[in-house]
């Protein structure tokens, strides 16, 4: 492709823009779960995507910045998953916890480039700020996803701070050992949420 079509005459109205922004997103995430943050250049994402290295940041002011938008997308990626779950889940709050945690798993492990990209491990590898402002967006998300244990009838005992951490971590450890051939993942959050909820099965 020229360099014609990557400058800003020609990615304006016409959702040409638009278009090759969502092409850099999805190639980065595919490059940063593969190659890792530090081990992926722009000009890597630019071959990929057919585009000049100087073209991307048209899009994008740095890499950092390319970062913080692959990231976003993932997790609202996670958060519309849930959300199309959701629908006819009833009211009952473990079927609620179950539809989400099935959303969360379709898109942790599905066909998608972003599901490496929004996990602790991947995350952990930053220094700060720019840490911080990944964990920031991850929160929005967890924030969102505690609203379905709010209702659960759990033991008064119960930490719910903990329960909730512990069950995203083991949905979010999927990616660790998932092989696709298995399991579907919501048959996995079915499964997940059922050990958390009766774990000795008596």
């Amino acid at each position: 492709m020229s360099a014609g079509g990557d400058t800003p005459l020609e990615t304006g109205a016409n959702g040409g823009g638009e278009s090759r922004r969502q092409q850099l997103l999805e190639a980065a995430a595919h490059r940063f779960a593969v190659r890792g943050y530090e081990g992926t250049s722009i000009r890597d994402i630019a071959r990929d995507v057919g585009m000049l290295p100087g073209s991307v940041y048209y899009h994008f002011r740095s890499k950092e910045e390319l970062l913080l938008a692959v990231h976003r997308q993932g997790v609202e990626h996670v958060m519309a998953s849930v959300k199309r779950a959701l629908v006819g889940a009833g009211r009952e709050p473990w079927d609620r916890l179950t539809a989400a945690a099935a959303g969360h798993l379709e898109a942790l492990l599905g066909d998608n480039p972003f599901g490496p990209v929004i996990t602790a491990q991947f995350i952990r590898s930053f220094g700060e700020p720019l840490r911080g402002s990944l964990i920031a967006q991850r929160d929005e998300y967890e924030a969102f996803f505690e609203g379905f244990l709010d209702d659960l009838p759990l033991p008064p005992e119960t930490d719910r701070q903990l329960f909730r951490l512990a069950l995203l971590g083991s949905l979010n450890w999927t990616r660790n050992w998932y092989r696709p051939g298995g399991k579907q993942p919501a048959e996995l959050a079915r499964h997940i949420v059922r050990m958390f909820r009766n774990p000795l099965g008596q």
